[in-house]
């Protein structure tokens, strides 16, 4: 039978890195520098970083400015390489925060007036104004490949397009995608094969879009004005770049029944219309919003690697730091949500990481980059905005291992269904790590059985886990730009994004072991004598959110 020539070169990296299935060989020198990262040492640093004092650490805040002055003044100490901003060890990132202008939100159908907050709502980030008739397009989705036109037969230029949509409007669509409908059906050029209804907004030349809200949401309409007059905020420069941005300018309004009654009053058809009309009438709208500009920031560092080389690539480790901050309605005296497990567990897992490699004689032959993001809570801001603008060259990132919550384990007799699918004392579940890279995943799995042989979990290393949590931490910005994974994670537990995630719950022995394991993978993955090979491709729906 003839050889695979690609596969066997494949094969030949891997058995030279030790890792063709094969168990990773640690060293005596290797398994000494992760005995520096202990248990005591995780629980002090934890303490501090989940403490009352950070205020549960939302991006921005003052607590998570306080945090990243605490991971700086560490990395300084040990003698790490600024990688940030102009030599520092941040990256600064603008935040533009959006609240409700509510003499500057207008809506009129027909000259009728309707009242902001409570007749309508603008959606965040959409700033403009239009006086236009006005045609409806039920869901407002084009998908050639499935023969789907919501528009057919209707010209939308300089009009203001009426939807009807299910469910709560999606920030970047307004309506989920049509029934029958997949991501893999999104073949060919957005804009032109297939468009959303936003994006066909803005290539047509619409004037602006009414968005009527589902029954669901009708029904919910007091605890949407809560929600939409507490505003929004948003990374200025991801806003900006985004494909869509050409569509900021078209003003939106989420409606109520009875400006949806006003717009069909008369009219040939209603919203529940399988096909696109026009109305005879007339809508005028403002939507306005008053912005701030405000300031949060990654915290960015480089460890140097050894050999001349190699060490011009670099191997990334990171974590959010950042949690969901304070809730004043919150049941209780406590207030403060402290995100001991999510993230501060991962967050001074890669610190004491750090700590180990600045007080080893040896260094890896890579150069090891950490990086601490801000904003994953609020969208994955902070990887988002690293891999975009990224402060060194995220070309020569060969791997990302990301850390995010590995400091609670179930208890025997647990029986709380909340945590029934939270992992014991010695196991973690492992995500990612053989999607793009059969190199990378060997090595995971190598470290690991030549290690303390942790249990590996990899229930949720598939593309079609309901959970989605692929898309739900940092390492899902770097598999996009290109750069293999893996993603350590204890599973969601009784107080996930709740008060009750504090540091005094914590399995500190638990976290040791993990951070070692991950400590000694990242190590071989900087060893190997080249670059993990992009072996697989990510399934179609790995590539959107």
């Amino acid at each position: 039978m003839r050889r695979n020539f690609s596969a066997f070169l494949l094969a030949l990296t891997l058995l030279a890195s030790g890792s063709f299935g094969q168990t990773v060989r640690i060293t005596p020198a290797e398994r000494k520098i992760a005995a520096g990262i202990t248990a005591d040492q995780m629980s002090s640093y934890l303490h501090f970083v989940a403490s009352d004092a950070m205020e549960g650490r939302d991006t921005p805040s003052r607590g998570l400015d306080t945090t990243a002055e605490f991971l700086k003044m560490n990395l300084s100490r040990w003698g790490f390489k600024p990688a940030g901003d102009n030599g520092t060890f941040f990256q600064k990132i603008e935040i533009t925060s959006e609240s409700v202008d509510p003499a500057n939100n207008i809506l009129q159908i027909d000259g009728k007036p309707f009242g902001v907050g409570t007749d309508f709502f603008r959606m965040a980030g959409r700033n403009g104004s239009a006086n236009a008739l006005m045609v409806f397009a039920g869901n407002g989705w084009v998908v050639k490949s499935k023969n789907i036109d919501a528009f057919k037969g209707v010209d939308v230029k300089g009009r203001i397009i009426v939807l009807a949509g299910q469910g709560f409007p999606n920030p970047n669509t307004l309506t989920g995608m049509p029934a029958g409908v997949a991501q893999t059906d999104l073949t060919g050029e957005k804009g032109t094969d297939w468009s959303d209804p936003v994006t066909y907004a803005a290539s047509h030349g619409a004037a602006g879009i009414i968005v009527i809200g589902s029954p669901q949401m009708q029904g919910m309409w007091p605890q949407l004005r809560q929600f939409f007059s507490r505003g929004t905020m948003y990374p200025t420069k991801l806003r900006d770049a985004a494909p869509s941005g050409a569509g900021n300018t078209v003003p939106i309004a989420l409606v109520s029944n009875a400006v949806a009654n006003a717009i069909f009053a008369g009219a040939s058809a209603g919203k529940d219309s399988t096909t696109a009309f026009t109305i005879d009438k007339t809508a005028s709208m403002t939507t306005m919003g008053r912005t701030e500009k405000k300031w949060t920031q990654n915290v960015v560092a480089l460890w140097e690697g050894r050999d001349p080389v190699l060490k011009n690539e670099m191997v990334a480790i990171g974590a959010h730091y950042d949690h969901v901050g304070m809730n004043p309605n919150a049941p209780g005296e406590d207030k403060i949500w402290n995100g001991a497990d999510d993230d501060g567990s991962g967050t001074v897992a890669v610190l004491s990481i750090a700590e180990a490699l600045a007080k080893s004689k040896l260094r890896p032959k890579r150069s090891i980059l950490f990086v601490w993001h801000a904003g994953e809570e609020k969208g994955l801001w902070g990887s988002e905005y690293f891999n975009k603008f990224p402060t060194v060259d995220i070309k020569q990132v060969i791997a990302q291992l990301n850390i995010d919550m590995i400091g609670r384990s179930k208890k025997a007799g647990d029986t709380n269904p909340k945590n029934k699918d939270l992992t014991d004392a010695n196991a973690i579940y492992v995500i990612g790590s053989e999607m793009m890279s059969s190199t990378l995943g060997s090595i995971v799995k190598g470290a690991n059985e030549g290690f303390l042989k942790l249990t590996y979990d990899y229930r949720y290393d598939d593309p079609k886990d309901t959970n989605r949590f692929f898309f739900r931490s940092d390492h899902f910005n770097y598999a996009l730009n290109g750069i293999p994974i893996a993603f350590w994670f204890d599973g969601v537990h009784e107080d996930y994004h709740g008060a009750g995630d504090s540091p005094d719950k914590i399995d500190y022995a638990k976290m040791e072991r993990v951070a070692r394991t991950i400590f000694l993978t990242m190590w071989e993955v900087s060893d190997l004598p080249s670059r993990p090979k992009i072996d697989k491709q990510l399934p179609p729906e790995l590539t959107q959110r």
